[in-house]
């Protein structure tokens, strides 16, 4: 999605310069910042902006976190979020059903009566923050290992949230931050009772395709309304973002307020050498392989095109994530700045044997975790994890035999904070298809023979003696836990009705869960709990040198971040400007298409006398961004909508080690271009008017 316009942007009066830090080119407008601990100085300093506690407070209750990954607001008082189309996209693909195909041609409710209810969908909104540190260290005894110490932790932790779930609708967790120096209780709203009121078309939503994908200009109406509703009514929402059909400026300051998903800002030398050289290049060869699996998967059929389609979207987009990551931790001048910094930090820590010990510590850690890092991959983490069926049965296996432990003691998926959103998503009446199901499973199965051998004991197990696609189809095909009334049988049958089981695919379960229990174990033993110990050492001795007002990692909790509306320019792209319009969309059709992904969806051509060229439909800004991020929010000073993002610049993938705002950039759908598809193309005007009014 991508727009030819060549001017190059003036940044507005305000705008921070450009300042050495830890890796030597970052703004001083970096920052995923905690609610509870924003940047007051630097917006006040920096732009004359006041974050007051009411304005803080407003946006927190208005941004919801959607569970399947991704971010959105609430943008009415009846209940009504905002969110990307691919945030949605596993929504949108479990209710096109009954010849209904709303991924390709789109939906509108036209009224409250004919809002589409989610199969397996929750949204959080959060409510409140609580320090726990002091709660969660005190259960940290002298002598204790660093193992000991972690599962004292975790013990801890599952008793802080227990203790704190004191309704139905609540969610507790305690977010690790500072790679374990500080803990916090984040208490959520949680809503499942989610529906669909309006989809685009994918075409529009994701006009350009992977061409375009983390590419500057864009064209997407990347968007998607859902309802919350209570009692089987609209959820009542009295903190909301009204949106701001004036939309912003250039130079104008906007914030992202998100829930970025993981970034490694903090991490050690070392610890982001073994992520070069060892975890991403194998994330890359598996997602290689199995998106070329998923292509040729998808061209068999018009019907398998549409079952591969998400999958397919997800492993594109994760290699061209990674293919950024990995660029940016090779870049000389990242890891020769992170190198700097460290040093620098290692020398002030060094009178300190507690501080100086924990470099060592944390690349101990990754020694350790090289040596079955392939099997927690691919069995806890990449293979397996892409089955429906596998996923429905492995927590069968596994809940009904942690339901029978104190909840201090059970598997972090199966605490009493989490069970909830457990059996919602093993509930999930969404429809399994079985040709899609036997080709991930013997994806899977062939990965592992090819990793470690046919002759690995685990391997011998997981074929039982056949090839990987025949053993793949006898599972699936004799799996009955697509079955709703299957599933709900096992999990009141408990243990007994468990171990008893015939279905081949709870007998794999049940053969393999040792193995996940053990690399469970062996990660929370030897890499988890010594790198959380290491690293609140390390961030003790970076607090004792710089002081606190900073932010940690994203945890994929609520983040505020801030910056201008800026265009920029760059030796391969020329001068970029910030936005583009509808018209350049029509442009882009016509010069590289008619065919996908420049394809543009009839309604378009049938209204094009209606529309307003000139619209602006996206933009870009810097505030800092990661995967996470999709369907965030993008305000003004005034906490109103002026975008949406959906993507970040390809310049901007390296924001997972280091920000530099030089030239990456987010992307943004235009809150103009939103109201006026909805209006001339789809017939939404009514939902603008309720966002508005």
């Amino acid at each position: 999605m991508v727009s030819g316009l060549v001017r190059r942007a003036a940044i507005g009066a305000g705008v921070c310069v450009a300042v050495v830090s830890m890796a030597g080119v970052a703004s001083a407008d970096e920052g995923m910042w905690l609610m509870n601990q924003p940047p007051s100085e630097q917006l006040r300093s920096g732009y004359g902006f006041d974050a007051t506690d009411d304005w803080l407070e407003h946006v927190q209750k208005s941004c919801t976190r959607i569970m399947t990954g991704g971010s959105g607001s609430v943008v009415s008082g009846e209940g009504l979020v905002l969110t990307n189309h691919h945030v949605a996209f596993d929504q949108l693909l479990k209710l096109s059903t009954g010849g209904r195909d709303i991924l390709k041609d789109g939906f509108l409710a036209g009224n409250r009566g004919g809002e589409l209810a989610c199969p397996d969908l929750e949204v959080q909104i959060l409510q409140t923050i609580e320090d726990v540190t002091a709660g969660v260290s005190a259960s940290v005894e002298d002598g204790m290992s660093a193992a000991e110490a972690g599962k004292a932790r975790r013990g801890a932790i599952a008793e802080i949230e227990k203790t704190a779930l004191t309704a139905d609708d609540v969610h507790a967790e305690v977010v690790t931050l500072f790679g374990g120096a500080k803990y916090h209780l984040y208490l959520y709203k949680k809503f499942t009772d989610v529906r669909l009121v309006f989809a685009p078309d994918s075409e529009t939503a994701s006009f350009g395709g992977d061409t375009d994908n983390f590419e500057y200009p864009r064209w997407c109406l990347d968007m998607t309304l859902f309802r919350l509703y209570e009692n089987g009514k609209p959820a009542m929402t009295p903190h909301h973002l009204k949106w701001d059909l004036d939309g912003s400026s250039d130079g104008d300051l906007v914030f992202v307020a998100g829930h970025p998903g993981r970034t490694q800002r903090l991490y050690t030398v070392d610890h982001s050498r073994f992520l070069r050289d060892v975890m991403y290049p194998k994330m890359l060869r598996y997602i290689w392989r199995r998106e070329i699996q998923l292509q040729t998967f998808a061209q068999r059929s018009d019907k398998h095109e549409s079952m591969a389609a998400e999958d397919l979207a997800r492993f594109a987009n994760g290699r061209k994530a990674y293919t950024g990551y990995l660029a940016g931790l090779q870049d000389p001048a990242v890891m020769g700045a992170k190198q700097q910094y460290e040093a620098g930090l290692r020398e002030f820590a060094r009178s300190n044997t507690e501080w100086s010990s924990a470099w060592s510590d944390v690349a101990g850690a990754q020694t350790a975790f090289e040596t079955f890092v392939d099997r927690w991959v691919i069995m806890s983490r990449f293979g397996f994890a892409s089955s429906e069926l596998w996923r429905k049965a492995l927590t069968i296996v596994q809940m009904t035999e942690e339901l029978g432990k104190p909840n201090s003691d059970r598997l972090s998926a199966y605490k009493d904070s989490r069970l909830d959103s457990v059996r919602l998503s093993l509930m999930s009446e969404a429809p399994i298809h079985p040709e899609l199901e036997i080709d991930r499973v013997a994806s899977t199965l062939g990965l592992l023979a090819e990793t470690f051998g046919v002759e690995d004991p685990l391997v011998q197990t997981a074929l039982d003696g056949m090839a990987p696609r025949e053993r793949a189809a006898q599972l699936v095909l004799g799996c009955a836990l697509a079955d709703l009334a299957e599933r709900e049988a096992l999990v009141e049958g408990g243990v007994d009705a468990v171990h008893a089981s015939t279905d081949p695919m709870i007998e794999l379960a049940r053969a393999l869960d040792g193995e996940l229990r053990r690399l469970d174990k062996l990660y929370k033993d030897q890499v988890q709990s010594v790198q959380q110990d290491a690293y609140s050492r390390i961030v003790a001795a970076k607090f004792a040198k710089e002081g606190d007002d900073t932010y940690p990692d994203a945890t994929f909790t609520l983040r505020l971040s801030y910056g201008p509306v800026t265009g920029y320019t760059h030796p391969e792209d020329g001068t970029v400007e910030p936005f583009t319009t509808i018209g350049g969309m029509f442009e882009r059709h016509e010069t590289r298409g008619p065919g996908a992904p420049f394809t543009l969806y009839p309604e378009w051509n049938k209204n094009k006398n209606a529309v307003d060229m000139s619209t602006p439909f996206n933009f870009i800004c810097t505030p800092d961004i990661i995967g996470g991020n999709s369907g965030s929010p993008v305000i003004n000073r005034d906490g109103e909508v002026v975008g949406l993002i959906f993507d970040g610049n390809r310049h901007s993938l390296v924001w997972g080690t280091q920000f530099d705002d030089r030239v990456g950039r987010s992307v943004a759908v235009d809150v103009r271009g939103m109201a006026e598809a909805m209006r001339k193309v789809y017939g939404a005007g009514y939902l603008v008017d309720e966002m508005t009014r």
